[in-house]
């Protein structure tokens, strides 16, 4: 019997593939507990529009981390920190706070764990940091560290 899987079965396959099984198995297991459903020709259209929706739902988000990277390229956050005698400073700048100043400078919703320091800020100056906003697109934000006064 073909079946169309609902959620992802270890040792069958993953949620929306079309999987021949057993008559026996189809009924006392995977049937019962909604796992998947019976391969005819309306569930078969079902799952068509489904994955063509769930595609035109993907290149929506990822036009939308395209604008989301350009509009990064033209932001600056101005992040301060204390320093003392000689332009050294004291402590480092997170993710956490690049990104609350982002929030309240720029108006912008970063994911602290989208942003992705190679090392952490110890020192004044202007740094390029990259944000990961989709899995095929990377933006960069302009971080300013000045001294707090």
């Amino acid at each position: 019997m073909k079946v169309i899987l609902l959620e992802d079965v270890k040792s069958l396959g993953k949620r929306g593939e079309i999987v021949n099984v057993s008559d026996g198995y189809a009924r006392n297991f995977v049937l019962p507990k909604k796992l998947g459903v019976e391969a005819n020709s309306a569930n078969m259209n079902d799952l068509k529009l489904q994955k063509a929706n769930a595609d035109k739902v993907a290149q929506q988000q990822l036009e939308d981390a395209q604008e989301l990277a350009r509009l990064l390229e033209t932001k600056e956050v101005v992040v301060s920190m204390k320093s003392g005698e000689g332009g050294r400073t004291f402590g480092s700048i997170s993710s956490k706070e690049i990104a609350a100043a982002a929030k309240k400078q720029c108006a912008l919703e970063l994911d602290k764990k989208k942003i992705q320091l190679p090392e952490s800020i110890k020192a004044l100056g202007v740094y390029e940091v990259n944000v990961k906003l989709h899995t095929k697109v990377t933006g960069k934000l302009r971080v300013k560290v000045v001294e707090e006064s």
